[in-house]
């Protein structure tokens, strides 16, 4: 009975976990594409676009280490 919940609350946060990971693989790659474009980046682009390699790497982990596996 009270046991039922977990699962449920698992499958939610993974979802979650998954909206957020697809969410930072799009900003990385729109900070990283304006940096390739641009003439002479600047160096506040170029840390903004680290920054967001760093959070989808680190919500890879995250879902690599929950064994996550995507279904469409």
């Amino acid at each position: 009975m009270f046991f039922r919940r977990k699962g449920w609350l698992r499958r939610e946060y993974n979802d979650k976990l998954l909206n957020q990971l697809d969410e930072a693989k799009v900003s990385w790659s729109n900070q990283k594409k304006l940096v390739e474009k641009s003439f002479d980046p600047s160096d506040e682009v170029i840390c903004q676009m680290k920054l967001a390699e760093a959070k989808y790497f680190f919500l890879f982990k995250e879902a690599k280490t929950r064994s996550i596996t995507v279904r469409r």
